[in-house]
């Protein structure tokens, strides 16, 4: 507790001097623009459209695995 009270007071007082020296921008702040990124591109013709149902299933080699939920019984 006393470790985190001087990192606090210290990163309190860091960011006061750099206030009142005029470190600190004065600009407003502009958020980008979130709706462009929502917009679903089209895909590149020659790039292959691979739909996940169509896969054909993994062939699992070796002991299905099972959780030990009794350590008791082996």
């Amino acid at each position: 507790m006393v470790l985190l009270a001087i990192v606090t007071s210290l990163s309190v007082a860091i960011a006061g001097g750099a206030t009142l020296l005029g470190f600190a921008d004065n600009k407003p702040v502009q958020f980008a623009d979130q709706t462009a990124g929502r917009v679903e591109q089209p895909p590149p013709p020659d790039k292959r459209i691979i739909y996940v149902n169509e896969q054909p299933p993994v062939r699992v080699i070796g002991a299905p695995f099972v959780p030990n939920t009794n350590p008791r019984e082996r």
